[in-house]
């Protein structure tokens, strides 16, 4: 008799339905000597979960001092800028004694001005075509807007 309540037992619990009481029936009756031959196959699961619960967390756990991870944090940021500070002054004075008539022709010079003047004239006529985008936007979404109102 009492196989088949353990059983039931068993079978609420693995649909995740037993309550606290019926799972500590279920420890109990796992944690005996004399389980059901057909039932042996659980007990060690409940016997891990009943030592498991009983363990626990002895050691110390440290806390970071509040102003520690702060001074920890500005010495990084300020190794950092140093950092930076001094590959910009190795690239600024490394730079300065190289000038774009050393390095290229003044075909070459010439005509990378050209191409940036198209560029410049073609993101000026881009830039006038937002204004009609921008328009467009608002009435759209004025026409969106008064169309969910309606319903």
């Amino acid at each position: 008799m009492e196989s088949d309540k353990i059983e039931r037992l068993l079978e609420k619990y693995f649909e995740a339905t037993t309550t606290a009481s019926e799972e500590a029936t279920l420890r109990a009756y796992f944690s005996q000597d004399t389980v059901a031959e057909h039932l042996e196959q659980y007990a060690p699961m409940f016997q891990y979960f009943s030592k498991e619960k009983a363990e626990r967390f002895t050691k110390e756990v440290l806390k970071p001092k509040t102003g520690t991870s702060r001074k920890i944090w500005y010495s990084w940021v300020s190794a950092a800028a140093v950092i930076l500070l001094l590959v910009g002054v190795y690239f600024n004075t490394s730079s300065a004694s190289n000038t774009l008539e050393d390095e290229y022709t003044q075909a070459e010079i010439a005509a990378a001005q050209e191409a940036l003047s198209l560029l410049s004239i073609n993101f000026s006529k881009g830039a006038g075509q937002i204004v009609h985008l921008e328009e467009f936007e608002k009435n759209t979404n004025r026409f969106l807007d008064n169309g969910q109102k309606s319903p």
